[in-house]
């Protein structure tokens, strides 16, 4: 009898050592799991957020993917969104928050499931973010204040143009273009949002003027409101530079066809492909950076067309 049991039991030994062996060998070959989910992906800044982010996939082997609600009203729809992000158990999770207090509460269940996650573009100051990846948005708004002020003369009258009112990011980048112009003797006589009820760029600068008809310079705190008001601007035939903060391809071309003398760029591409290199790092267990600055460029002639060649290239 014994000797009938010993063949059987060895094999069935070396059976379960050789599934074990397998299994081990597929996990440390399945990709991890990064779902990016941003504001929208239907204009130019997100397209370029995106390709940063999956040449990252590309580069550390992720299964990853880059989604957006419909659209950005009603405000529920982002929360929605991660809600269904969340049954797919996600090894890590970025988000751009567009109303950071209606996702929090969200976020709270990622947690709980012990997903780390990582903000982008927007840092809401979320107590249990593993990481915030984008730009220093009082800086941003600081150095398009002092780069319109390099252009004027003290007394000389300024407008600010936000996107959202409420936009924290917003608010931010005003209020560092509100200390250098001020710090500079500069008058600020208006503060005025250029986007319409449901988030698109309005042009303002006609109604501005009729009050403040001596204005000298704007500084616009998206590249989308800038363009509006620069279109108008072009067709009055006036001389008032416009300063934006994103560096989209139309505003680059401005600068580089002497139209306007210079403006500030962020760097979407690098926010994204850095989100996803900090998200590989924290799954595999290793040092994350808390913050992480993806820094911002002053878009001059000198420099407008290699800005314009790199945009061509990542978004085609």
């Amino acid at each position: 009898m014994k000797k009938r049991w010993i063949i059987p039991l060895v094999f069935t030994v070396f059976l379960i050592a050789l599934i074990g062996h397998a299994v081990r060998f597929l996990k440390d070959d399945v990709k991890p799991k990064v779902i990016v989910v941003v504001q929208r992906l239907d204009i130019e800044y997100w397209k370029t957020f995106e390709s940063g982010a999956k040449k990252a996939f590309h580069d550390f082997g992720i299964d990853g993917k880059v989604i957006a609600p419909d659209s950005l009203y009603p405000i529920t729809n982002q929360p929605n969104l991660l809600k269904k992000v969340l049954k797919q158990n996600p090894d890590a999770l970025i988000v751009s928050p567009t109303y950071p207090s209606v996702v929090n509460p969200v976020l709270m269940e990622f947690k709980h499931k012990n997903i780390p996650v990582f903000l982008t573009t927007t840092d809401a100051k979320w107590e249990y973010q593993t990481a915030y990846i984008g730009t220093d948005n009082l800086t941003l708004g600081k150095t398009a204040g002092k780069l319109l002020g390099s252009m004027l003369q003290p007394g000389d009258q300024v407008a600010i143009i936000l996107g959202r009112v409420d936009d924290p990011v917003m608010i931010d980048r005003k209020t560092g273009a509100e200390k250098v112009l001020e710090d500079a003797g500069i008058e600020i006589v208006i503060e005025q949002s250029g986007y319409d009820h449901f988030g698109n760029p309005k042009s303002v600068i006609e109604m501005i003027l009729q009050t403040y008809p001596n204005l000298k310079g704007v500084v616009a705190t998206t590249d989308r409101v800038a363009l509006e008001e620069l279109k108008v601007i072009e067709e009055k035939a006036l001389k008032i530079p416009v300063v934006g903060t994103d560096g989209l391809t139309e505003m680059v071309e401005y600068v580089e066809a002497g139209k306007i003398g210079a403006t500030v760029a962020q760097n979407p591409y690098d926010m994204g492909y850095l989100s996803v290199e900090q998200a590989q790092k924290a799954i595999r267990g290793g040092n994350i950076q808390k913050k992480i600055d993806s820094g911002i460029d002053i878009i001059t002639e000198d420099n407008a067309k290699e800005k314009l060649d790199f945009l061509q290239e990542v978004l085609h």
